[in-house]
């Protein structure tokens, strides 16, 4: 039988591309990790890494293993995590995953409420883009997550509850003095000739832009790659070009620029802010108390609208204001 250690000393190996990052990653030497992986390779049978100039790679038999590693390494931090919450059963931990946008947002308020109400429960926040909240949720480190999705990008796990809290519509950011500005609403179609603003490095807001845009009939021309909103809207409001953003990600406006909503007959799409927990295991008093916490902070913010008195005010809604968004806190299964 393989030893699980240096499997594990395999799997960081070949994820770094240098058995001395590995050995390092795991409190080893780098004579003592050689070691190891001259063990795990007389146990193979057969080579499972390649020693190059600089660095390491798999042989095939070794990538076959690695991912049998993967899936080792996920297990047992989920085994590490259960064991952390008994350990801290008494006082109670909840540990909760989110994103940029959730975090600015809708976040602060829900753990402001929460804290107010369970003062004896500590809670932990880690901060991911979508593929590390998942893995997050997947190996138990999170009890729980804050996920988005777009409809050509739908969150599709059966291993996972999905709770849907609110859509939250794109919007046009413009400069204040824009000619658009005036604008109840705007069509995207008639937009073509404009300059955009677009998040850099792949960011999910880039794709919105260009399937908006090539729905529309139209491919974008993009002025500037920004890789935060803050940075956007500054470049927007200097008139290098306008942009789409999702409405929770603007609740910090400047006030040189403007939100305009997209006309209804022909919306810019809208993405799903869900909440999300494993479906293997009943949820936890403190996981369901949070969970009744972000729904009531959900509709606030759902009641959020665009007044048209003061255009680009992205507040969660008070008494008397109107939601525009689906009733939220209603299960995707």
């Amino acid at each position: 039988m393989l030893n699980v250690r240096r499997l594990l000393l395999l799997t960081e190996a070949a994820e770094r591309g240098s058995l001395t990052s590995a050995a390092e990653e795991l409190g080893m030497t780098t004579s003592a990790a050689s070691q190891q992986l001259s063990l795990l390779e007389r146990e193979a049978g057969q080579p499972l890494l390649e020693r190059l100039p600089r660095g390491v790679r798999t042989t095939a038999a070794g990538a076959a293993l690695v991912t049998r590693g993967q899936t080792i390494r996920r297990e047992l931090r989920g085994a590490d995590a259960d064991l952390e919450s008994h350990a801290h059963l008494r006082q109670g931990t909840l540990r909760l995953g989110s994103f940029p946008t959730a975090s600015a947002s809708l976040l602060p308020l829900a753990l402001t409420r929460f804290r107010r109400r369970h003062p004896d429960v500590r809670t932990v926040v880690r901060a991911g883009v979508l593929a590390e909240l998942l893995e997050l949720l997947h190996t138990g480190e999170c009890e729980m997550t804050l996920l988005w999705d777009y409809e050509w990008n739908r969150v599709e796990d059966n291993t996972l509850t999905l709770t849907h809290l609110l859509d939250d519509p794109t919007v046009l950011v413009v400069p204040a003095d824009s000619p658009l500005r005036g604008r109840s609403q705007v069509e995207l179609d008639r937009l073509a000739d404009q300059d955009w603003i677009i998040r850099a490095d792949n960011h999910p807001v880039a794709d919105v832009l260009r399937h908006a845009c090539h729905r529309a009939g139209f491919e974008p021309r993009i002025a500037y790659e920004s890789h935060d909103y803050q940075e956007a809207q500054a470049m927007v409001a200097a008139g290098l070009g306008i942009a789409l953003a999702p409405r929770l990600a603007l609740t910090n406006r400047r006030s040189d620029v403007r939100l305009l909503p997209f006309a209804s007959d022909a919306p810019a799409p809208v993405r799903r802010i869900l909440l999300a927990r494993s479906a293997r295991s009943t949820a936890t008093p403190t996981a369901q108390a949070m969970t009744r916490v972000l729904r009531a902070v959900a509709e606030k913010f759902a009641g959020t609208g665009l007044d048209r008195a003061q255009v680009g005010s992205v507040r969660p809604a008070g008494p008397g204001r109107s939601g525009t968004a689906t009733k939220p806190g209603s299960p995707v299964r």
